[in-house]
């Protein structure tokens, strides 16, 4: 069977008009009634002229030729078609060529003459439409090939092939025999599962004998060898920079570490200072110690006679500082007390506590009298001061069971600065007073 395109002398996309044109002028030339010489032969041309121009003149028609146009032409549908793609299976194997050179029965060779073939055989199937725009099929190459321009794109294409191929001899069913439009469409979807899956064969076969090749590729193992050199250098560099910082990280650590201690040094000193200069102002730095845990002991008998009896002072001694009921170990302890800054504010508070209550039991009298409180007057002559007294703050009124936590609220609270300040204003009031009443 001829071809109906070649029949007319037409292209596979010529239109209706050019068709017709085409079909009168060889109908003309090979008309029986014109060839009177040798009738026989031109009226079977004539048959076939005609035949083509049928079928192509019809959409239909013309459409269901173009899918089987390569079974018709190879032995038609019914069966008598054989295939004559090329045998991929005999490249499966090392014995199909000889060495990996360039000669005629090497590596590079023989499947550089393959893949071209298979070029060929995907051209002849090609789609009228793909006529225009043609695809460009990567070469094999050679043994000198270079990978990045040759080899990798080479490789690139091939492992995702896709035939052009529609496989229409492989349909089982002719859709013109069909008797109604349900029977047809049935058949159509028969044959196209056929011709898929024929497709799908064809794409393994070829992407299976592009991985064989490749495997077996000494260009590519070449490649592979180079890459992994490269990799492992880039994985020596990586370690050598790790080791680097952490050896500068260790470095930096034992400098900061360095620095850290030569701070706390300094820092040690200036508190050294500073100690000494308060031991020069306010005593001994040392005996401030001993007044410290003085203050703690005390303290820890105060809550342990919490539960007992009212506490009276019965006995002073010459080293025990009634006002802020601590005791001292040293004379020189007890004067640096006397100068301190706390024992002055708690004198200053208890005066001020002790003239508020004269001036409330002054008051009093009228009422029938009520007995001074008693006074113990300290060792250095310096204030008397009241044996029982009521604790308690003179600027928010709140009282308290010791001397110490009276001492903490007021420096806690800040009005200790308000009373120390307050204490001589008093004072000094009432000498004021006093004075006008003499005169």
């Amino acid at each position: 069977m001829k071809c109906h395109y070649e029949m007319l002398g037409v292209k596979r996309d010529a239109g209706d008009d050019e068709l017709k044109k085409s079909y009168r002028k060889l109908a003309l030339k090979w008309h029986p009634d014109k060839n009177l010489d040798n009738a026989e032969e031109a009226a079977e041309h004539f048959k076939l002229i005609q035949a083509a121009y049928d079928v192509l003149s019809d959409p239909q028609e013309r459409a269901w030729y173009d899918n089987h146009r390569e079974a018709l032409l190879k032995g038609g549908i019914s069966g008598d078609y054989e295939d004559d793609s090329i045998d991929l299976l005999q490249y499966f194997t090392v014995t199909c060529y000889s060495g990996f050179g360039d000669d005629d029965k090497g590596f590079y060779t023989v499947y550089r003459n393959l893949f071209e073939s298979l070029v060929k055989e995907e051209m002849e199937h090609r789609k009228v439409e793909d006529e225009e725009e043609e695809e460009e099929f990567p070469p094999f190459g050679d043994s000198q090939s270079d990978y990045d321009t040759v080899v990798h794109v080479f490789y690139g294409y091939w492992q995702s092939f896709c035939t052009r191929k529609n496989f229409a001899w492989k349909e089982e069913y002719d859709t013109r025999q069909a008797s109604n439009r349900w029977e047809k469409r049935a058949m159509e979807k028969e044959n196209k599962k056929t011709r898929e899956k024929a497709r799908k064969e064809r794409n393994e076969l070829v992407r299976q004998l592009v991985s064989f090749v490749r495997k077996r590729d000494r260009r590519v193992q070449a490649h592979r060898k180079l890459m992994e050199e490269q990799n492992a250098e880039k994985i020596k560099k990586v370690e050598e920079m790790r080791r680097q910082q952490r050896l500068n990280q260790a470095k930096l650590a034992e400098e900061y570490k360095e620095q850290s201690w030569a701070a706390m040094s300094e820092l040690e000193k200036e508190l050294q200072q500073i100690e000494a200069q308060y031991g020069e102002e306010f005593g001994d730095a040392s005996e401030s110690e001993d007044e410290e845990l003085d203050t703690e002991t005390q303290e820890k008998n105060d809550a342990e006679q919490a539960d007992g009896d009212e506490l009276t002072i019965d006995y002073y001694d010459d080293l025990y500082c009634p006002a802020c009921d601590k005791s001292f170990k040293s004379d020189k302890a007890m004067k640096n007390h006397e100068k301190s800054k706390k024992h002055r504010e708690m004198v200053a508070l208890l005066r001020q506590q002790l003239e508020e209550r004269m001036n409330l039991l002054a008051k009093g009298k009228k009422g029938g009298g009520k007995e001074k409180p008693k006074t113990v007057k300290s060792n250095t002559g310096a204030e008397e001061i009241p044996e029982e007294l009521i604790l308690h703050c003179v600027t928010c009124n709140t009282e308290f069971s010791t001397r110490n936590k009276l001492f903490d609220h007021l420096k806690t609270s800040g009005h200790a600065t308000a009373l120390s300040s307050s204490a001589p204003h008093s004072s000094t009031s009432k000498s004021k007073k006093d004075k006008k009443k003499n005169r």
